[in-house]
């Protein structure tokens, strides 16, 4: 089945310091990293949406731009400009800053029966005053259907931000660690660049094999 593919870029990058869409973890002549994620969609999509806010700056990136459906909406309002323009009924949507994420598992994600509203990754919650063994929902590694736009909408509106929030109001299945493991067994895929001792991280991965 034909599967669209976002990738909420935002634009902000405030804990890291600079622009982290342009890093090049591959190198000096590698691509840019918001590059990368674009080329890691056209494997599995031919209609590829990038939400961010700075769409002139990006003119020549290979795929459709799209603003933020409401202003200062974070990422849920990418997700749902960006869902409202998808040629398919269902899209994968990912995060720019997780470059390390695995091919394996996208196809496992794309391969999940359907009908669902959306297909959303539980990983392990690193935070801080997080439970031993708890998890968290990673909405940006998650396969959406359009269906699910009036619940995000609505939680807009509302003035809610956060992407799990609408997932409690729509038919929404998870993909939890012991299946996802299969795929990826040392969860590269969920590793984010969110400060500079990320990207070091990142590229140490990089370097020693890593995607």
């Amino acid at each position: 089945m034909s599967t669209s593919c976002i990738i909420v870029a935002g634009g902000s990058s405030r804990r890291m310091g600079n622009d982290k869409r342009r890093l090049r973890l591959w190198g000096d002549c590698g691509p840019m990293l918001l590059e990368h994620m674009v080329t890691r969609a056209a494997r599995i999509s031919d209609d590829v949406v990038v939400a961010l806010n700075d769409p002139a700056a990006w003119s020549g990136l290979p795929a459709r731009l799209v603003c933020d459906e409401i202003a200062h909406g974070g990422p849920l309002a990418g997700l749902a400009a960006s869902l409202a323009v998808c040629r398919y009924e269902y899209a994968l949507a990912m995060a720019c800053d997780l470059p390390l994420v695995q091919d394996a598992l996208i196809d496992a994600l794309l391969a999940y029966p359907r009908p669902y509203d959306a297909l959303a990754t539980l990983r392990p919650d690193d935070g801080a005053r997080a439970p031993r063994n708890a998890l968290a929902v990673e909405p940006l590694l998650a396969v959406y259907r359009r269906t699910c736009l009036p619940a995000i909408r609505a939680c807009l509106q509302r003035g809610a931000r956060a992407l799990v929030d609408p997932l409690g109001m729509i038919d929404t299945r998870y993909l939890a660690p012991d299946v996802w493991r299969q795929y990826d067994p040392h969860g590269l895929s969920f590793i984010n660049l969110n400060r500079p001792e990320d990207v070091a991280r990142v590229k140490t991965i990089i370097a020693d094999g890593g995607r």
